[in-house]
């Protein structure tokens, strides 16, 4: 795993951002969510940015892709090669094919600036919540935005505060929930957060109970 601290060299100079969209490779029940996948890979597209996701062609996966690939947009997907026939690929979009679901994970980290989150299952969720354990633990300043317009997110988000006011996580936690309603609002956080990044407090390795909360 890549420690990046600053934003990718094509961040620093155009703006343009890669995106790991996390989500989930079915369609769900509500209509909305697969619509706010191919509003967000339009987007994405439309402002200049790049898409890498995990690489299926099924679900929000296949929404999200489609929509930033034939908007124009640089899309790469990173797949696992026993999850070819699973979760299909999209024609014409790039693929890196990996054997292992971290070395995905690993792959998938290393090229984004940040990370959306879009509803999704299990998968979704260990994804997304491996990479906000990595930032808590000081291992890069890349932001994770939970987008969902239904408020799909928002026990899950609950859930993580509750872990805060229980005392298994500290306070600053907190800072690091972010969430948004809209693609543009999702954005919006994305950009401020890469241009000047929170101060991070220091992990204090001797001090175990501090460590305890910080995973």
């Amino acid at each position: 795993m890549t420690n990046k601290t600053e934003k990718s060299e094509s961040a620093q100079k155009t703006g343009a951002m890669t995106l790991c969209v996390f989500c989930g490779a079915s369609p769900g029940n509500d209509p909305k969510h697969m619509a706010l996948a191919n509003h967000l890979g339009a987007e994405i597209a439309r402002g200049g940015h790049k898409l890498v996701y995990g690489g299926g062609g099924l679900g929000l996966m296949g929404a999200v892709a489609r929509s930033a690939h034939e908007g124009g947009a640089h899309v790469t997907g990173v797949m696992p090669n026993f999850l070819k026939e699973a979760e299909k690929t999209v024609a014409g979009i790039e693929h890196e094919f990996v054997e292992t679901m971290h070395e995905r994970k690993i792959s998938m980290f290393d090229r984004a600036d940040a990370f959306i989150v879009l509803p999704g299952g299990i998968g979704t969720l260990e994804e997304a919540v491996e990479i906000l354990s990595w930032l808590r633990l000081n291992l890069h300043v890349k932001p994770i935005i939970f987008l969902s317009d239904t408020g799909y997110w928002e026990t899950l988000l609950a859930t993580f505060h509750h872990v805060v006011d229980a005392g298994f996580a500290s306070a600053s936690t907190r800072d690091d929930l972010l969430s948004a309603t809209s693609v543009k609002e999702a954005f919006e956080i994305a950009e401020r957060e890469i241009a000047q990044p929170r101060p991070r407090e220091p992990l204090k390795l001797d001090d175990k109970d501090e460590l305890k909360k910080r995973v």
